[in-house]
């Protein structure tokens, strides 16, 4: 271990990871296109660090930039394979390929998800079965993971969410009135609405 990276260690640990606000549907960040990030910096480092603490705090399996209001393409990820393998990390500007989506309706037992930008719901959503991701990690090295199942639901939920699509903006038609009544219900869907993990517990 060099003396570079020693320090370097150590000021990532000093790094004071804090809990962001996650925007809620309907705020303008979440249904608009994330820029790529251009500047692999110290301010970068904070945000990754800040937003794996607010997925961890909610908790969630992965938190993109424009969740926590910032419009650039960037996710975090947190997931357990089925083997037990903890599959953490970052995919800052991430390239996503998929097989077909399956055709059939969606299980509402194996197939439905939830976003943490629409909190405490929980809906059935077809998806690709496998995905590979192509992105960059913090130091700017490329990377490629390929995934299946589960895992492969969460880099596509996530990758949507660069793109300003949310996952129920994809749902069946027979969805869109429940998730219509919700938005009303909760005063949702409208600019500036945000919940914070560790305060609040819209995920209970």
């Amino acid at each position: 271990m060099t003396v570079r990276t020693a320090a370097c260690r150590a000021r990532d640990t000093l790094i004071l990871m804090a809990v962001l606000p996650i925007r809620i549907a309907g705020d303008p960040v979440l249904h608009s296109p994330a820029a790529p990030v251009t500047e692999f910096d110290d301010t970068l480092r904070t945000l990754v660090a800040d937003m794996f603490q607010t997925m961890d705090t909610a908790p969630g399996v992965g938190l993109a930039g424009p969740q926590v209001g910032v419009p650039l393409r960037l996710f975090v990820y947190d997931y357990e394979a089925d083997d037990g393998t903890p599959r953490r990390g970052v995919a800052i500007n991430p390239e996503l390929f998929v097989t077909p989506t399956p055709l059939g309706e969606a299980d509402e037992d194996t197939e439905s998800e939830g976003c943490l930008s629409f909190p405490g719901e929980r809906f059935p959503l077809r998806r690709s079965e496998r995905a590979i991701l192509r992105a960059v990690d913090l130091d700017g090295t490329p990377f490629e993971i390929e995934a299946d199942g589960w895992f492969a639901r969460v880099f596509q939920h996530e990758f949507d969410h660069l793109d300003g699509v949310l996952y129920t903006d994809r749902l069946e038609h027979e969805y869109a009135k429940p998730v219509a009544k919700i938005t009303r219900k909760r005063g949702w869907g409208v600019p500036g609405v945000s919940w914070t993990p560790g305060v609040e517990h819209l995920e209970d």
